[in-house]
């Protein structure tokens, strides 16, 4: 068994503009591909500012992925062509499996008494065995999400996987996946285990700390780690508490071939799916 996973590669996100206008910080996209396979994509929406963000990410759509959006303030909209509907609230999670295809929006909700909206979008890819697989989604609510606490001053929201016997709501994805909200306060060392040949990574979204074994490296806001193999990670902090997303996943080790908002395996599938969308024959549900 491989041991304590040390820290492969650390970035900031950058700025960047999606959708209809949306201002965000992307973390890693298509240039890193495939270096955090099974992931494609992970966005950072925040902003107390509406212009920032309230043209949002009208009707558009996708094939051979899945896309995660958390939130941790405001609403969002969210409408597809399966008939989904509603609005994702602070806390909740839309995980939206387009499979052989689905369209869908995500419009920013204005708030009168606060502005502030920030949340995450994550894609992960799917196989080729599952990339035309009838699309699904799940809306979760907060109190749906299940909050651990393997050690004193530590907290987990368990929004994919299983800790200590406790699953978090989203279960059965092809990639097996690990989707965790982690708070650490300060003055904290803990360790957690990982399986072995999973691609992990943290991003950071309050405070800082340590994420490897030495604390050679202190990481702060809007920073991505990428970790090498092993079976746990270390995690300590100083004066100041750390919060991040903590991601893990079975890589596909297959070829990507990715234009916009569909990811295949070759340029002619792709070729296909966006020749399917201009008929209208895109929609197999």
């Amino acid at each position: 068994m491989l041991g304590i996973r040390s820290i492969k590669k650390v970035w900031k996100s950058s700025p960047t503009i999606e959708g209809a206008g949306v201002h965000l910080k992307r973390a890693f996209g298509n240039t890193e591909v495939p270096l955090l396979d099974p992931f494609l994509l992970l966005d950072d929406f925040h902003s107390n500012q509406p212009k920032d963000y309230i043209a949002g990410f009208p009707w558009h759509p996708h094939r051979g992925i899945e896309t995660i959006t958390y939130m941790l303030h405001g609403k969002m909209k969210h409408g597809d062509s399966l008939g989904n509907g509603g609005v994702i609230q602070a806390g909740d999670i839309q995980w939206m499996t387009a499979g052989s295809g689905i369209i869908h929006q995500e419009m920013p909700k204005k708030q009168e008494d606060d502005s502030l909206l920030w949340g995450f979008q994550l894609w992960a890819n799917l196989p080729k065995s599952h990339k035309m697989m009838d699309p699904r989604y799940r809306g979760i609510t907060s109190e749906e999400i299940p909050e651990v606490s393997p050690i004193d001053h530590v907290r987990i929201k368990i929004i994919c996987g299983e800790i200590d016997g406790v699953k978090g709501p989203v279960q059965d994805i092809v990639t097996d996946p690990e989707y965790l909200d982690v708070t650490v306060e300060a003055g904290t060392e803990f360790s957690y285990n990982t399986k072995n040949g999973q691609t992990v990574i943290a991003y950071v979204i309050e405070g800082s700390g340590y994420l490897d074994q030495y604390k050679e490296c202190l990481t702060g806001v809007e920073s991505l780690i990428l970790f090498d193999d092993g079976s746990e990670i270390m995690i300590s902090t100083n004066e100041a508490p750390i919060r991040f997303l903590l991601i893990s996943g079975r890589p596909l080790k297959e070829p990507v071939a990715w234009y916009g908002p569909i990811v295949m395996n070759t340029w002619e599938e792709l070729q296909v799916a966006f020749e399917e969308y201009r008929k209208g024959t895109f929609i197999k549900i």
